[in-house]
């Protein structure tokens, strides 16, 4: 889930838990609700679109070999997002095994 779509669910939720003040929503339309992932999902949706970054962050660097780039700094800005979004997943995963690693170890 982007960032764009994690504000937009919040802020549905938000609209639908908000008290009425007597004004008539019928003409407005109602957000569309968003499904319960799976912690699973979630790490698969995240994953997918570190993977599609990559891709595309490697298409612009062969366009870039080639001398096909128009533009060098968003080739350069992409590169960027894409080297730190695939730390965050680095990160997130080992934060995720020592979570694990924790439970594991505890006694019941």
């Amino acid at each position: 889930m982007s960032g764009v779509d994690a504000i937009t669910a919040a802020a549905s939720a938000s609209i639908s838990q908000a008290p009425s003040i007597g004004i008539d929503t019928g003409a407005i339309a109602a957000p569309a609700s968003v499904p319960s992932a799976s912690f699973g999902q979630f790490v698969g949706e995240g994953m997918a679109q570190v993977n599609q970054a990559l891709l595309a962050s490697q298409s612009d660097l062969q366009s870039l070999a080639l001398g096909n780039a128009q533009n060098l700094h968003q080739v350069m800005m992409r590169l960027e997002e894409t080297r730190l979004s695939f730390q965050l997943m680095m990160q997130v995963r080992s934060r995720v095994l020592e979570a694990y690693q924790d439970v594991m170890k505890m006694q019941v």
